[in-house]
């Protein structure tokens, strides 16, 4: 993902004003300007402590989001921002053997900036660690690097922008909800699935590309609304999309999607 300045994202935030309000645990308002100021670096680390799973909450307004693994304790976080108002809230409790954080931005009262605007989240989580984690978007590029954390549960509300979800190589989720916004969304589910992985992908404006397995059975089934539908590697199936592994493999990944406006791109791998 691009690094540097929120770009261009006046017209994103006002579709986000929308997007937020219907899925999100903050809140956006209209419409003055933000005050721009020192660049600032923070990093914190938050440590699992006594806790044996984890459920993260991550709330981000408008910015620059990369989220991948690597961490020696649960969280190990790198901030950005020149909004001083921006300033990233981290707060975390354990509640019987579950580990509960919360990573949040401060709700997002004005919203008309120019390209001098910066915030950037990096967060890095434990591999190893189970976890369970909702992430809520708004305005702005998500680079989200899932493959290598020991994910049970994903919950992804999109906003407006790029978003990229990258689940290659993941052992252990089994099921993910994706709530599109506006924007390109691309979603990488290659890999040697352990387990069965039920995906359900609602609405969206933009395209949609979903880049399968091929070793594994997979099943696609497309509600469309205002858009297309390209099947590279999978062939109709009554109402549904399915590979050549489909009811052949141990594990299968079911996919229902219910499609808003747009392109939907599915691509099995190495076709």
């Amino acid at each position: 993902m691009k690094k540097g300045m929120v770009k261009g994202l006046g017209w994103l935030v006002v579709v986000a004003v929308l997007v937020v309000s219907l899925g999100c645990s903050f809140t956006v308002n209209l419409p003055e300007t933000v005050e721009v100021g020192e660049l600032q670096h923070e990093s914190q680390a938050v440590e699992l402590g006594e806790a044996k799973t984890a459920r993260v909450t991550v709330n981000m307004g408008a910015g620059e989001l990369t989220i991948r693994g690597g961490a020696d304790s649960l969280m190990e976080a790198d901030f950005t921002y020149n909004v001083a108002d921006w300033r990233p809230r981290v707060e975390y409790t354990i509640v019987s053997d579950q580990g509960r954080l919360e990573v949040r931005q401060p709700e997002i009262r004005r919203i008309n900036w120019g390209d001098n605007v910066r915030n950037e989240w990096d967060l890095r989580f434990n591999n190893t660690v189970p976890l369970e984690m909702a992430i809520n978007l708004g305005a702005g590029e998500s680079d989200l690097e899932l493959g290598a954390l020991n994910l049970t549960e994903l919950d992804i509300n999109g906003g407006a922008g790029d978003t990229r979800v990258d689940l290659s190589g993941n052992q252990s989720l089994t099921r993910m909800d994706f709530k599109m916004g506006v924007g390109a969304t691309t979603f990488d589910l290659r890999g040697d699935w352990q387990q069965d992985l039920a995906v359900d992908i609602k609405g969206g404006v933009g395209q949609t590309t979903l880049r399968l397995p091929s070793e594994i059975g997979v099943r696609v089934e497309v509600t469309s609304g205002l858009g297309n539908v390209s099947a590279v590697g999978l062939h109709r199936d009554g109402n549904a999309y399915i590979n050549d592994a489909y009811g052949k493999s141990d594990t299968t990944l079911t996919l229902t999607i219910q499609a808003g406006v747009g392109e939907i791109n599915l691509e099995v791998a190495g076709e």
